[in-house]
């Protein structure tokens, strides 16, 4: 199992099949800034808080129905509705999100920080998405309000999934999504989450925190989408990925190969450019990602 990354993304120096941190960025996208009349700010340029990076990434996937191939999915994570994180930024991102019309949208945790203040606008700014949309919560989303944001979420049509999963069926077969809850407090279920799923198929996981990737099924052909590290929000290089692990959090961004599985840990959204966080060498990001089955990569090869 592999992920190939398309634009605007240089391939990993890293040779070893472990976890690993990307040492490489992709470029500010200014496709996001339209070309005509902008109700939401009339400059042809976003301002820099306002900008975050596009990426496209291709999962390969063992076992993966061929009706699947091909299949889309969005993820953003880590908004952190509020002073940390530009509101113009959060709508294009759903803009663009949209703009791709991809078969699943997944959120994974993290939309308010300390305050419950930003609380309201969060179903404002996360309306609209398209399509089938699933989240899953954080760990300040806990510390917060969790059920305000579950009941928020749920009025908006999503699916929040706490240590549950739902099957749902596309292009004539079944994905399941499995939703682990935080474990950054103690929350997350594994467990719970798989009891009664499907043991085979397309099976994808969300989890706030990247080290629920160590409690799955191993050699499972799972794929975890998780956020929480903010791509570890200020680079230095060496330092930060060791300050990361001293903490518990080897997984900081990118993607990773781990007991069989796959992981990628999303930069978030939130939490920089314009706010009181500092944030260098890790932009925001909302990642898209294309599944391939094995059989399509061995014809293209």
């Amino acid at each position: 199992m592999r992920l190939r990354r398309l634009a605007r993304r240089r391939p990993s120096s890293s040779s070893s099949g472990g976890p690993h941190l990307e040492s490489h960025q992709g470029g500010r996208n200014e496709l996001v800034a339209w070309s005509g009349a902008d109700p939401l700010r009339p400059e042809r340029r976003l301002r820099w808080r306002d900008h975050f990076t596009l990426t496209e990434n291709v999962l390969h996937l063992p076992h993966l129905p061929e009706c699947h191939d091909g299949l889309r999915v969005a993820q953003l994570s880590d908004v952190h509705v509020g002073q940390a994180t530009s509101e113009v930024r959060i709508r294009r991102a759903v803009e663009a999100v949209n703009s791709e019309s991809p078969d699943l949208v997944f959120l994974t945790g993290d939309y308010v920080t300390h305050s419950p203040k930003p609380l309201p606008r969060v179903r404002d700014v996360l309306s609209g998405l398209k399509g089938h949309v699933f989240v899953v919560l954080g760990n300040h989303d806990h510390w917060v309000n969790a059920p305000y944001l579950r009941q928020c979420f749920e009025h908006l049509g999503y699916t929040v999934l706490q240590n549950e999963h739902r099957v749902v069926h596309m292009r004539g077969a079944p994905v399941t999504v499995l939703g682990v809850d935080d474990g950054r407090t103690g929350r997350d279920d594994v467990e719970a989450t798989f009891r009664g799923a499907p043991e085979s198929g397309t099976r994808l996981v969300l989890a706030h925190t990247p080290p629920t990737v160590d409690k799955l099924p191993a050699q499972g052909n799972l794929v975890q989408f998780s956020g929480h590290t903010h791509g570890g929000q200020f680079i230095v290089q060496g330092l930060t990925e060791r300050l990361f692990r001293r903490a518990g959090q080897p997984y900081i961004r990118g993607h990773y190969q781990v007991n069989g599985n796959q992981l990628y840990v999303n930069r978030g959204l939130g939490f920089g450019f314009g706010g009181p966080y500092l944030r260098r060498g890790s932009e925001p990001e909302v990642a898209f990602f294309t599944l391939r089955a094995a059989t399509a990569v061995a014809a293209v090869g």
